[in-house]
């Protein structure tokens, strides 16, 4: 099994691990106690700082329940922590978005969103000026 580099900001919460066999994903915690407001956006500390691996990202993305039992979600869907992202200050951050009508409150320690090494390659870009396909799809929804 490859090994990941991680250092946890609180040691008194446990590292991070897959909960089964078949996980991909590990748990990322609260690292403190956080309130968010009704509507409002938030920064949750996830406790860890992850040297990446070369060739991969780490992507954050929310636990299927949080939305349901705390009432949160990621505004943008994913974050993405960069390979280069693991200095002393670069803890991993939870960013939440309240969508419910009342304050919603975060316990330290609890499970609050999961993330997932995923292979990826970079790409040399060559620009073009012709059109690079000749027929338009129409945009959203165009498959029908």
């Amino acid at each position: 099994m490859k090994k990941v580099y991680i250092k946890r900001i609180d040691k008194d919460l446990p590292l991070p691990k897959y909960h089964t066999d078949g996980s991909v994903a590990f748990d990322l915690l609260a690292r403190e106690t956080t309130s968010i407001k009704k509507g409002d956006i938030a920064l949750i500390p996830g406790n860890v700082i992850v040297k990446v691996p070369n060739g991969y990202m780490l992507t954050v993305v929310p636990r299927s329940s949080t939305p349901r039992k705390k009432g949160l979600l990621i505004p943008h869907g994913i974050g993405v922590i960069d390979q280069d992202y693991h200095g002393p200050e670069d803890e991993v951050l939870i960013q939440v978005l309240n969508f419910t009508d009342a304050e919603v409150i975060v316990e330290k320690g609890e499970r609050i969103a999961q993330a997932v090494l995923v292979r990826i390659d970079k790409f040399e870009f060559e620009e073009v000026d012709d059109d690079i396909i000749k027929i338009s799809r129409g945009g959203l929804g165009s498959t029908g």
